[in-house]
């Protein structure tokens, strides 16, 4: 009798801290254990004078803030963790060797070359038809192609409209391009249209670009406001020419099997946290845009805006891009976004 008593009472005792243990596992993941603690590296293309990075530094404080510090996320700003390589960077986003970036979209066109029809030439009139077409259809469409290669898009910032730089002359005409040796982003498209305006076109990671044209390696390059102006391109480009050329957004971007293993709450907040940065970014960039022009013009920066005539000279000379690539983007993709 004595023996079961002490059986019974053992069991007793084992039922017991397994209720306790239970108990007291806590946390709100689906397994039932703590949220993970986490410290993950974001790439940044440019330098942290930038709307890009500020947006960046301000996604990281409401992540941290909001998960009471257990999410931390460190920025690191001119391609640091890539060599200064973008596209390694997306590459490494994809693979998950890097966790978060705040890239161009054009840089992701080396990924998949549809992407690169929304950085078709004169393919939006203003920023409302922008704002219109990335928000609607053509904007989830692209959200899918990029979670196909493994990332997840937590929203859309701006680069903003591309403008044209160089050391030469003041570009007015086609004329004024043919021959220049002008730096591009590395993707196909860019190169067939630069070659079809006359230019000499040449690829390289952004992080030359300012040694490159100091050196005169190269003539020109062309860009957003907001890089030129915190890149300070005007040192070693003297004239700028506002045509608007090409729309260039931004993708604040996540790993995504790293996204999907994220618990519900935690994907609330990165989210909830993205949508602020992006927003901020998108308001910053468009603020500070006629400010930053004012400031290269105070700096000796020359800028040269095309009437609308010499405009539709350059948009006529850039058609052939869109007879060539329009198989390229697909007929879904491109009709979304006319």
């Amino acid at each position: 009798m004595r023996k079961s008593k002490v059986w019974l009472l053992l069991i007793v005792s084992v039922i017991f801290s397994l209720l306790l243990t239970a108990c007291g596992s806590g946390g709100s993941s689906s397994a039932g254990g703590k949220e993970k603690e986490m410290k993950l590296r974001m790439s940044v293309t440019v330098g942290d004078t930038s709307t890009m990075y500020k947006a960046a530094e301000k996604f990281a404080k409401e992540v941290k803030e909001k998960t009471d510090g257990r999410i931390i996320i460190d920025i690191f700003p001119n391609e640091q963790l890539s060599n200064g390589d973008s596209g390694k960077a997306v590459e490494s986003l994809a693979k998950g060797t890097i966790d978060l970036t705040y890239n161009s979209l054009i840089i992701y066109s080396i990924l998949n070359d549809k992407l690169g029809v929304i950085n078709a030439p004169f393919l939006f009139k203003d920023l409302e038809e922008v704002d219109s077409k990335l928000g609607g259809e053509g904007g989830e469409m692209v959200k899918d192609i990029l979670r196909d290669f493994g990332v997840e898009p937590l929203g859309f910032g701006q680069n903003g409209f591309r403008q044209v730089t160089n050391s030469v002359k003041e570009i007015k005409t086609l004329e004024d391009i043919e021959g220049l040796k002008m730096r591009i982003p590395g993707i196909t498209m860019f190169t067939d249209l630069w070659k079809t305006l006359g230019a000499n076109p040449t690829t390289m990671s952004f992080s030359e670009v300012f040694t490159s044209l100091q050196q005169g390696t190269i003539d020109g390059q062309e860009n957003a406001i907001d890089i030129i102006y915190s890149s300070k391109l005007n040192e070693v480009q003297p004239y700028m020419t506002m045509w608007n050329y090409a729309y260039d957004p931004l993708i604040l971007g996540m790993n995504k099997k790293l996204f999907d293993s994220l618990s519900d709450a935690d994907i609330e907040i990165i989210q909830t946290a993205a949508d602020n940065a992006n927003k901020f970014q998108i308001e910053e960039a468009r603020k500070l845009e006629a400010e930053q022009i004012k400031s290269l013009e105070e700096a000796g920066m020359q800028i040269y805006y095309p009437t609308d005539k010499e405009l539709e000279a350059f948009k006529e000379a850039a058609q052939p891009i869109y007879d060539q690539y329009k198989e390229v983007w697909g007929a879904d993709l491109f009709n979304a976004f006319q």
